[in-house]
């Protein structure tokens, strides 16, 4: 009789210790997919914007609510570019480019109207070219530019692509960087010749600061009298802004 009821509970625990395995089993299992498609979920690239555009260039524009990227629109929106859209409420639809991470191309832009109603202004017809877009890992190689005086053409000369840090002048149809030491007074100015337009869009998106780093294409040097009596140093392209 013993024996029996020692065979019985054998077999009791037998059963329960199955269970519990096959419970803790399911258990981990549906944990693994719920993990999974969370990942899936969080890995998923958006594909939609909406909201205000506060700044716009070209064909680059910003939206908060798209904060971390640049939208570039590739053709005409509407009668114009993107200049026009600042200030006004818009769905984007598109798609984040692998290869330029901060760049979502738009393939569809539609503007909200003051009944709530949304109307068709672009709708992309060609592949989106950014040629000028200076993406984080080609910054990189823009090393920083220190400048000492305008007399020691050493410091920038042969240097090719750099970045410095100064404040945006422009007088009449001439436009400076101007470079200050840690008293803030003046040591010298960079003449800019030209500004690419994913540049100036970014001069745009940094109106609320007065100084910032400027990525140069570094040209020719001022005439060494030129630089004495100016303190005007040389002559560069601006490919990109921004705050580091």
């Amino acid at each position: 009789m013993a024996s029996g009821k020692r065979i019985l509970g054998i077999i009791g625990l037998s059963l329960c210790l199955v269970v519990l395995a096959t419970s803790t089993a399911f258990s981990q299992e549906t944990a693994e997919k719920s993990q999974q498609a969370e990942g899936q979920a969080a890995a998923k690239p958006a594909s939609e914007f909406e909201g205000p555009v506060k700044v716009g260039y070209g064909k680059y524009f910003y939206m908060p609510s798209a904060q971390g990227y640049d939208i570039a629109v590739q053709g005409q929106i509407g009668s114009g570019d993107a200049s026009q859209l600042t200030g006004k409420d818009v769905r984007v639809k598109g798609e984040l480019l692998l290869d330029k991470p901060s760049i979502f191309r738009a393939d569809s832009i539609d503007m909200k109207d003051a009944s709530g109603s949304y109307t068709n202004l672009f709708t992309r017809t060609q592949d989106l070219v950014v040629d000028d877009c200076l993406d984080t890992a080609a910054r990189e190689s823009f090393k920083e530019l220190v400048i000492t005086g305008p007399l020691k053409s050493e410091e920038w000369e042969g240097k090719g692509q750099a970045k410095i840090y100064g404040q945006l002048q422009t007088t009449g149809a001439v436009t400076h960087v101007i470079l200050s030491d840690i008293k803030g007074k003046e040591i010298g100015r960079i003449i800019v010749d030209g500004f690419t337009d994913y540049a100036t869009y970014y001069v745009k998106k940094l109106r609320l600061f007065d100084k910032f780093w400027f990525y140069l294409n570094i040209k020719g040097t001022v005439d060494r009298a030129v630089r004495n009596r100016t303190k005007e140093l040389f002559h560069a392209d601006v490919v990109f802004c921004g705050l580091y």
